[in-house]
């Protein structure tokens, strides 16, 4: 049973990550269960090029970006699991937690964030009754979104990045991520503000 298990691997997904990640050593983090499926194939990212992205050097790839997130982690926080070459083709709520069924396990956690993009190729199970079409992509497009207030689809459920209804800047996508992750902290702390900061 996972306590958070993110589906994405991506600029939201793997933000989320390493900020749940960085409270490992709070009180009400420490013994948590979080779990991150990196799938990275349909990444936006695969094909990106940064110049316009504070504390990233000009000509950064996203390809990069997607191996350098898992690295540090990894690195950093080891105790995130994360579950390499598995898509998630389902997902089903069942009393307090949900069943998150991919093509080759089933996980369980009591708290999902879906991280993934906001194209009309989405295929997860389950989800259907949140997709409407994208608020901020032009129609043509054909983008999508899972309706939510503040990340939050349902109790339990949250959605991060383009397809929480964010236009696709790799700066937004990220600290969407970041957002969620510490909504997820403040809920651990009996709905006391969290938040994680490194300083020197």
């Amino acid at each position: 049973m996972f306590d958070a298990l993110i589906v994405g691997g991506g600029a939201a997904g793997l933000s989320c990550a390493l900020v749940l990640g960085s409270a490992g050593k709070k009180p009400y983090a420490q013994d948590k269960k979080i779990g991150i499926i990196v799938h990275q194939r349909t990444s936006h990212l695969q094909s990106a090029l940064f110049n316009n992205v504070l504390g990233l050097s000009p000509g950064t790839t996203g390809i990069s970006i997607l191996e350098q997130g898992k690295d540090q982690l990894t690195d950093l926080y080891p105790h995130i699991e994360q579950i390499e070459d598995e898509k998630v083709l389902e997902i089903i709520q069942q009393n307090d937690a949900f069943s998150i069924i991919t093509n080759k396990s089933t996980y369980t956690s009591k708290l999902v964030v879906i991280a993934v993009g906001y194209t009309n190729l989405f295929s997860i199970k389950g989800l259907e009754p949140y997709i409407e079409p994208h608020p901020r992509a032009v129609v043509e497009k054909e983008r999508i979104w899972l309706k939510n207030t503040n990340h939050l689809i349902e109790n339990g459920l949250y959605v991060a990045g383009t397809l929480a209804g964010w236009r696709s800047q790799f700066a937004i996508a990220s600290g969407s991520g970041a957002q969620v992750a510490t909504d997820i902290l403040t809920l651990w702390n009996d709905g006391k503000d969290a938040q994680v900061h490194d300083k020197i």
